[in-house]
């Protein structure tokens, strides 16, 4: 009889096939909560260890390491993408460039946002703007209940819309994450968001790491955990995602994610 783990990975091309168990497995079978918004997962994850294996955000991760949460990474990489196209500010307003933001107000979903995390190591490297060099508003906890968020932080008032602000001044920029709302109104900060992501590329050698996979610490038998990395490399290969896969290929993305995690007051 295969091993039943509870799952929590989010729905894309290259994970179809393993979410709808078109992936074979005499060992282990996945059975998965499916959640519209994968993101949602993450903090029963850190704080219940609700399921086997999940999908979790590079910066929930490594906030969940710092505390001490019995999870183990996999190297599977589940979504990455460039920043850059992420940072608003209104079309009509000041900010005309990164460097603008200095001691600018910048509101983020939660100070521990994995998009915000390379936004900010981003705007410290190649502008000079540093993570306390600016005002944050969040609207979230960490997902990891023990994180706190640094001094230069401090929560929007309750019910408070993140474009709302942005649109009516009590913002001067905003990051959207992957579900930036219609704003006619605004811009990115970056002048041109595509040269701006090869410049990262160029430096780094990668594409930015958003969600990567950990199994509990109390389930990762290593025959089973071999067997659902061949069972997500099947599904990968039956939609190419083109990801980075290995520990090689994680090496640099998580060094460079941790120095920045440092350097902003995340762990």
């Amino acid at each position: 009889m295969s091993t039943v783990w509870k799952a929590a990975i989010g729905r894309y091309p290259h994970t179809a096939a393993l979410l709808e168990g078109r992936v074979a497995s005499d060992l282990l079978r996945l059975e998965c909560t499916d959640f519209p918004n994968i993101t949602r997962a993450f903090a029963p994850m850190v704080r219940e260890l609700r399921f086997d294996v999940s999908e979790m955000a590079i910066a929930t991760y490594l906030q969940a390491k710092k505390h001490g949460k019995a999870l183990e990474l996999l190297p599977v990489v589940l979504s990455a993408r460039l920043q850059e196209g992420s940072l608003f500010c209104r079309a009509d307003g000041p900010i005309r460039g990164p460097a603008d933001l200095v001691g600018k107000r910048v509101g983020v979903r939660a100070y521990s946002q994995t998009t915000g995390l390379w936004l900010r190591g981003i705007l410290q490297d190649s502008y000079g703007v540093a993570a306390d060099g600016m005002r944050w508003t969040t609207f979230e906890d960490a997902h990891v209940a023990e994180a706190s968020d640094p001094p230069w932080a401090e929560r929007a008032p309750a019910g408070s819309d993140m474009a709302a602000m942005l649109r009516d001044g009590a913002l001067d920029a905003a990051i959207f994450g992957s579900d930036a709302p219609k704003m006619d109104w605004a811009q990115p900060v970056f002048p041109d968001v595509a040269e701006a992501g090869r410049g990262f590329i160029a430096r780094h050698g990668f594409v930015p790491v958003n969600h990567l996979m950990v199994v509990r610490a109390d389930r990762a038998e290593p025959t089973l955990v071999a067997e659902l990395l061949r069972m997500v490399a099947a599904s990968d290969e039956a939609a190419p995602s083109g990801l980075p896969r290995g520990w090689d290929a994680l090496e640099a993305p998580l060094a460079l994610a941790k120095r920045y995690a440092t350097e902003q007051g995340l762990i």
